[in-house]
């Protein structure tokens, strides 16, 4: 077993995304969250990756959607990223906890116009009457914030999930696959290799 601190987990990390960046026809910063609720009950869907440093993996949603509410009353997320091209994937296990105001302003004024007017009509997870509805949304929160600057919703703001497991697994000739697992402890990473 080998220790390794987390700038060197990163790097390979960002090396496989680069890789994947390059060879993946569409987002790959896609990944699979995982969140329970209250009685354990699992959930799963795609978000995409905004932000990788040492502090953890980031992405932005809605506090009202049902992974925001799972993940503020429960604030435990596992994550998943598959390329396909590269038949690589990395799975990550840890505690999760909100963003600070200045990155979710930073990162809610960096995207499209259209984006952030979509944040403020979007009540997400609830039913929908009609697309109409969404629409109508749209047209009003276009015509308010027709002129200047728009603000970033209170109830929108983005998840650091802070790993305390990763998991690399790199497909092999007869599914004699490479999988290696990082588990955090008190004097850094150590390393498992595991049967595929």
């Amino acid at each position: 077993m080998t220790v390794k601190n987390i700038s060197e987990l990163l790097a390979e990390f960002q090396d496989w995304m680069a890789e994947a960046e390059k060879s993946e026809p569409n987002d790959p910063t896609a990944m699979s969250l995982a969140t329970a609720d209250a009685d354990g009950q699992p959930s799963v869907r795609m978000v995409l990756l905004k932000g990788v440093d040492e502090r953890g993996f980031v992405f932005y949603t809605n506090f009202e959607s049902q992974k925001g509410m799972e993940l503020r009353a429960n604030p435990r997320a596992a994550l998943g990223f598959h390329w396909k091209t590269l038949r690589r994937s990395i799975r990550i296990q840890g505690m999760v906890e909100v963003v600070s105001d200045a990155e979710a302003d930073a990162y809610f004024d960096s995207r499209p116009r259209d984006s952030r007017i979509g944040a403020w009509a979007s009540q997400q997870s609830r039913p929908m009457p009609g697309r109409f509805t969404l629409e109508a949304e749209v047209a009003k929160y276009a015509a308010k914030y027709a002129v200047g600057a728009i603000p970033r919703p209170e109830y929108w703001s983005g998840f650091r999930v802070i790993p305390a497991r990763i998991e690399f697994w790199r497909d092999r000739p007869f599914r004699l696959h490479e999988r290696r697992r990082y588990e955090k402890g008190a004097e850094g990473w150590t390393e498992s290799i595991l049967f595929p």
